[in-house]
């Protein structure tokens, strides 16, 4: 599907008539096509002068290498060319290939250019005596000076080589004058290079032919080249196709600006664009886009500033072109639009994001990045359901977006013959109206802009409206609006509280969705609809004729919400097929359904909304059918977002939903907190036990220590821990005191996990950030990770090793179950949270806020110290108390300031700010999503959120995580099964890999025994096969289904699993050490395909097509048996990945089976405390526990685990074990639900959620034990007092609950009296009265 075109479409050689003394043969490779035009048109119009010198041009893209055949070729050509130029081959495992075939005719080849590349391409260079062969190791005065430059980055060495071209004759000086000579033609090359025109090519050949090629001592006559001097274009510059000249002063392009006259009124009034170009498009007149862009934008109202440079650092010339030039403080443009489709600074090569964030931040104004297509034609992009090429996702989309880039929208297709760019005019219609939009924000008056709040609705259901992940919605919203109004925004009738807001919303919040209880703010009748909605024909196909009957009043479209003046509060429309059986399991993917697309344009064409802000984690429009990136004008999400800037404010946890939303959606992220995190803590009887565990600490050795144990041993069976510790079936009595000892160590380490457990309290509101208090939890668990890249120890690490302790040596003893190491750890633990508690005292004002202003005490201490006093900070205060007196003060201070900054994170307040700056057209800080805990830097929240390069993972420090992980999990099954296991069914997430480096990625590498590889500057891009010996094991086979969202970020990371899987399984080793090569074997005979064939280990959904909607089924209670779930995941899981052809997704579900058949394990992570397997669908909805039971022939259900990585001390888990500690720590915890439950309306959904999430795993595994559903029924219904709040506060999830409950029962997951089933027969009656108002007083 990708890098198809053939070399020979665009070969140039002399033609019939055309006779030439000598005929130059050369080969470029570069890796962006405007050079190929230029180059072409050099080569033919030397060749039609029909002097001297021909040329036999060949030329090539870098990604074209790829193909084996495109390579042969260009094997071939080198052997029998003269010259090869090669220019920014920055991607390392081509550029390994690009080595491999020059480097054997380096010598016989007369010249070899190569331009700024990386270091082992850089040293093909020769030229006469030039040579960079040494680079990197020479101590030449231009070997120091490349070296030197390189290692300032990509864009740096670029722009030093220009640099150079001014101070070349100082540096020339210091060189023999042949080598002087040769330096100087290097140089000289590149400023021809440069320049880019086909004139300055065509002389580039010249002086290459003139100089290297033709040998003169061999020929009778003079000849001469006439080898002109390069035309050279500014470094920095304005260019506009109407102007006649390049502008290299600001104030000169403003005045011939003004002197124009064919600008409209409209345009002169409208806001002023800044376009980011590139020099080599210009100069090699490959400029169509450019020209249609400026047109575009001009002709709906914009006028345009289009910078350019000569490097690779753009930040230059916004700098110097995008400021007042009387007052360099004050930008002259209303928002940016960078065409080059990199980032600001550095290119494809090296980037420096701060320095480009600086000049962005600086600037602020909307930044995006429109990318023209490099790496396919626009035939092989149009005809892709994937869209962009993987390393174009790479280079011009994720990297764009660490600087803060927005809307990575395609600008220009490529012709597979001339590599020029050509204008596609409705995207370049897109780019230009969304810019527009954007920039009119910072224009237009706040009290007349109008925007569209959109809230969610999942599963469709009134009582779930105001869906999104761990956030107080109504709460939320009516702050936000409370702020705008008090910044000057139009808002009328606002309602008095968040309760009253949800009410006017959706009037009755006890209705049906649908119903027409919901406010309506518009009926749309169909006509209306199918005027304003060009793209709605297309939706006929799967939803008939409008208006259809979703959203509908069978005449007209309806669209819910309510007007607040300029503020609209609507509801986002569901998918539309949640309820329906059929369609969930054969619809590959269904387009939105007509009241979808009229909500959207609504929005736009009949309100006339400024902007949208999706409320919340997360909807669904960004998940509708188009391609994966790089969206056409087909594609569902770009029709329905339309011209609307799109701000989302999206959970800082959730990285790669965010991302997807950013570039399916054109959406600019502001991130928000979850709630703060507390430790689960004890109750009811798990508090009982630990009270004895106390005791027996006390009395152990006494007569009365057997009867606690006794006492122990019987509280644990009722607290249903006999299913974690293997308790005695004896008297303790019989026991001796290290058996004793061993069981109470073993419940004393339950209950310690349980009770230190993090989890979220009640729902986060927008604008409330944590008190200081609140954020304790938080900090003592950034304290527990080392962090060696920052040089800062854990303090669990600096508290063990003052004791003459190992940190991990504690926690293997405490996982054990050894008393000493258990009492040890919860003394470190306890030692923890006193220390970080005395830091936030010391740091808290009056309200509980943290200040960062000393408070009293700490301020008299500090002064006592500058006059000589000497008093230990309150943390060290806190450890010598503990007994921890030798501790390393020095790492312990450097630790404390680390947490006194992250506190700072914590507890600011960016949420509010970031989304007004966005409304006043303003730029806003990027930031990475992720784990708060793993990865401060998350904090504070209110960035707009990015993911990172996919191309950087997995790390050195996520491989080691990983073996790790990946050991201890195959030490369980070995220990439990006495065997290896051969196959591993794994599960890859997005946003897991984002938050931990791809550590779950490099797990799967591990398994099979493989070895991933950075480059120079840390780029994933090859692997090495570790040797059996140095495994230790047998490799093991592994099926890995991806999710969607990962298979659309991380398609880089999906081939280096299926390259390393076809490693192991084309190793020549034995087949009992060798599980890959075992399966593959037996699979590719039975198939009667070629090993590599049989080897398909990577799975996902179709393109554009998301979950298995097994979670979809579950959660809307629509189907039957759990086969129906199996073929859901079968039908739509089963799409198998090939890096051999990475273009295309296709079905290959008798691999897929074959492979699975043969699983032993059955396995995925967690990696946040807030995040676990019944917090959200996901994880079921990818289990494939009973699916391998039933693919097996025979029936063995496979071992499932579930390695937890929240803490420092990473546990592999069974499921089972795992969904108990879940439920244990959340939905039977009064701590979480009564934390839910204080956000009213919203925490009963959450309470509902948790419990349909958990039936969830028993119909997808069978793992969750009778006493969850027993113990949920005692908490939620058989007491009336909770019956009744959860009634009162919102029916319609609890009549979820019951119905749950009774699902469960029904399905024979939950056995359980009859008397519990009668009661919630009733209940449920009795709620359905209720909803439809039914009145039985």
């Amino acid at each position: 599907m990708f890098t198809q075109v053939r070399s020979s479409n665009r070969r140039v050689s002399p033609v019939e008539g055309q006779d030439h003394k000598f005929v130059m043969k050369v080969v470029y490779l570069v890796l962006e096509p405007q050079y190929q035009n230029a180059l072409t048109e050099a080569a033919k119009s030397l060749n039609k002068l029909n002097g001297p010198i021909g040329i036999d041009l060949n030329g090539y893209l870098i990604e074209e290498l790829r193909d084996s055949t495109n390579f042969s070729d260009f094997k071939s050509d080198i052997s029998q060319a003269d010259v090869f130029i090669g220019s920014l081959i920055f991607i390392e495992d081509l550029a390994q290939k690009v080595v491999e075939a020059v480097q054997p005719y380096r010598d016989r080849l007369k010249a070899a250019v190569v331009f700024p590349s990386m270091p082992e391409v850089m040293r093909l260079n020769k030229l006469g005596s030039f040579s960079m062969a040494q680079l990197g190791q020479s101590k030449s005065i231009i070997g120091d000076f490349m070296k030197k430059r390189k290692e300032s980055g990509g864009a740096g060495f670029q722009d030093s080589m220009l640099k150079l071209l001014n101070t070349l004759p100082s540096i020339l000086k210091y060189l023999p004058v042949e080598k002087a000579q040769d330096a100087r033609n290097f140089i000289l090359g590149f400023q021809y290079w440069v320049g880019g025109t086909p004139e300055n090519l065509r002389n580039f050949f010249l002086l290459l032919a003139d100089k290297y090629v033709i040998d003169k001592d061999i020929i009778d006559e003079n000849i001469n080249l006439n080898v002109k001097e390069p035309e050279v274009f500014p470094d920095l510059g304005i260019w506009h196709p109407l102007a006649t000249e390049m502008f290299e002063d600001i104030k000169d392009y403003l005045n011939w600006s003004k002197s124009r006259n064919d600008l409209s009124e409209k345009a002169i009034k409208g806001p002023l664009i800044g376009l980011v170009l590139q020099r080599s498009h210009i100069v090699t007149g490959d400029d169509a886009h450019y020209v249609a862009v400026i047109q575009e934008l001009e002709f709906r109202g914009a006028t345009v500033i289009p910078i350019f440079c000569g490097g690779l650092d753009f930040s230059k010339p916004v700098e110097e072109f995008f400021y007042d030039p009387l007052d360099k403080n004050n930008p002259l443009v209303d928002g940016i639009v960078s065409l080059t489709g990199f980032a600001l600074v550095g290119g494809p090569a090296r980037q420096d994001h701060p320095k480009a964030i600086e000049s962005l931040k600086k600037l602020n104004r909307p930044y995006m990045v429109a990318l023209p297509l490099v790496f396919q034609t626009t035939q092989e992009w149009e005809g892709s359901d994937l869209g962009l090429h993987p390393v174009q996702v790479a280079l011009q989309i994720a990297i764009p977006e660490l600087d803060g880039a927005i809307e990575p929208i395609v600008l220009s297709g490529r012709d597979d013959a001339t590599g020029k760019a050509h204008t596609l005019q409705d995207r370049v219609d897109a780019i230009a109206q969304r810019a527009i939009k954007w920039s009119s924000l910072r224009i237009k008056a706040r009290q007349e802009k109008k925007l569209a709040i959109t809230v969610f609705s999942f599963p469709p259901d009134k009582g779930n409206v105001g869906t999104a992940a761990y956030l107080n919605v109504f709460g939320s919203i009516h702050r936000v609006l409370q702020e705008m109004k008090s910044k000057g925004y139009d808002i009328q009738d606002l309602p008095k509280d968040p309760k009253a807001l949800m009410h006017k919303l959706i009037n009755d919040p006890e209705a049906l969705e649908g119903s027409p209880e919901l406010s309506i703010a518009h009926k749309m009748s169909v006509k209306e609809y199918e005027k304003l909605t060009p793209y709605s024909s297309r939706l006929e196909e799967n939803w008939g004729k409008p208006p259809g009957n979703l959203n509908s009043d069978g005449q007209n479209l309806l669209i819910y919400g309510c007007h607040f003046g300029n503020v609209f509060v609507g509801v986002q429309p569901t998918f539309g097929y949640e309820g329906d059986p059929m369609r969930l399991l054969y619809s590959k993917s269904a387009s939105p359904h007509h009241g979808f697309a009229a909500y959207y344009t609504y929005l736009e064409k009949v309100w006339g909304a400024d902007a949208v802000l999706h409320f919340g984690t997360h909807g669904s429009l960004e998940f509708m059918p188009g391609k994966q990136m790089g969206m056409s004008e087909t594609c569902y999400p770009d029709s329905l977002i339309g011209g609307l800037p799109n701000l989302y404010y999206y959970a800082a946890n959730n990285p790669s939903e965010a991302t997807i939303a950013k570039r399916r959606g054109y959406a600019s992220t502001i991130s928000y907190l979850t709630p703060p995190a507390e430790n689960a803590g004890l109750y009811k009887g798990l508090k009982e036990l630990s009270e004895l565990v106390g005791s027996y600490q006390q009395l152990r050795e006494s007569g009365r220590g057997i009867q606690i144990v006794n006492a122990i041993i019987e509280t644990s069976k009722k607290c249903n821990l006999d299913k974690d510790v293997k308790l005695p079936e004896t008297d303790a009595s019989n026991l001796d005191l290290a058996e004793r000892d061993l069981i109470v160590g073993s419940i004393y380490g339950q209950l310690m996990e349980i009770e230190s457990r993090l989890l979220p309290c009640g729902l986060h509101t927008i604008g409330m950030p944590p008190t200081a208090e609140e954020a304790i939890a938080s900090l003592v668990s950034i304290a527990s990770l080392e962090r060696e890249q920052e040089g800062i120890r854990s303090l669990p690490g600096l508290l063990a090793e003052s004791i003459d302790n190992n940190i991990e040596d504690v926690y293997k003893g405490n996982n054990k179950g050894d008393l000493f190491y258990v009492e040890l750890n919860k003394k470190i633990t306890d030692t923890s949270r006193e220390a970080v508690r005395a830091l936030v005292i010391s740091l808290t004002g009056s309200g509980g806020r943290v200040t960062l202003r000393k408070n009293f005490i700490t301020i008299i201490l500090d002064f006592l110290k500058t006059i000589g006093f000497k008093f230990p900070s309150p943390w060290l205060n806190k450890c010598i108390k503990n007994k921890f007196n030798n501790i390393d003060v020095k790492e312990l201070d450097k630790l404390f300031d680390y947490l006194r900054f992250c506190l700072n994170q914590i507890c600011a307040d960016k949420e509010m700010d970031s989304l007004l700056k966005a409304l006043d057209g303003d730029y806003v800080l990027p930031g990475p999503g992720g784990d708060p805990i793993r990865n401060p830097a998350v904090l504070p929240s209110g960035k707009n959120i990015h993911a990172l390069d996919p191309q950087s993972i997995p790390t050195v420090a996520a491989v080691a995580s990983a073996k790790g992980v990946v050991d201890k999990l195959l030490e369980k099954q070995k220990e439990e099964q006495g065997d290896w296991p051969e196959t591993i069914a794994c599960v890859l997430w997005g946003t897991d890999n984002i938050k931990t480096y791809g550590e779950s990625l490099a797990q799967i590498l591990w398994f099979v025994g493989v070895k991933p590889k950075p480059d120079s500057v840390g780029r994933v891009n090859k692997l090495e096969l570790l040797s059996l010996e140095e495994l230790g094991r047998p490799r093991i086979d592994v099926v890995v289904n991806c999710s969607g969202v990962f298979r659309d970020l991380f398609i880089n990371q999906m081939a280096l699993i299926d390259q390393a899987v076809k490693m192991a399984a084309e190793a020549d080793e034995p087949i009992e050490k060798n599980f890959v090569r075992k399966h593959s074997l037996e699979q590719a005979e039975k198939a009667g395909v070629s090993i590599r064939e049989a080897s398909s280990r990577v799975f996902s959904n179709s393109s554009g097509s998301y979950s298995s909607n097994v979670n979809l089924a579950v959660e809307n209670s629509t189907w039957e048996e759990e086969d129906e779930l199996q073929e859901m995941y079968l039908s739509r899981k089963t799409f198998a990945f090939n890096a051999d052809n990475p273009g295309e997704m296709n079905q290959n579900r008798q691999v897929f089976e074959s492979v699975m058949k043969t699983a032993d394990v059955t396995f995925q992570n967690l990696d946040s405390s807030e995040i676990s397997l019944t917090d959200v669908s996901h994880y079921f909805d990818s289990d494939p526990t009973n699916l391998i039971s039933k693919l097996r022939d025979d029936g063995k259900k496979p071992n499932s685990y579930i390695a937890d990585t929240t803490t420092a001390n990473a546990q592999v888990r069974s499921l089972s074990e795992t969904i108990r500690l879940d439920t244990r720590t959340k939905l039977l915890n009064p701590k979480w639900y009564e934390g839910m439950l204080n956000s009213g309306y919203e925490g009963v959904r959450e309470v509902s959620n948790r419990l349909n999430y958990t039936l969830g795993w028993s119909a997808t595994s069978g793992q969750v034990d009778n006493f969850v559903y027993e113990e949920s029924n005692e908490t939620f219904i058989n007491d009336p007092e909770m019956r009744k709040r959860l009634m009162d506060l919102n029916p319609h999830s609890f009549r979820r609950i019951v119905g749950t409950l009774l699902e469960v029962n029904g399905r024979g997951y939950w056995d359980t009296s009859e008397e519990n089933i009668e009661q919630l027969k009733e209940l449920y009656q009795e709620v359905e009265d209720k909803i439809e108002g039914v009145d039985n007083s």
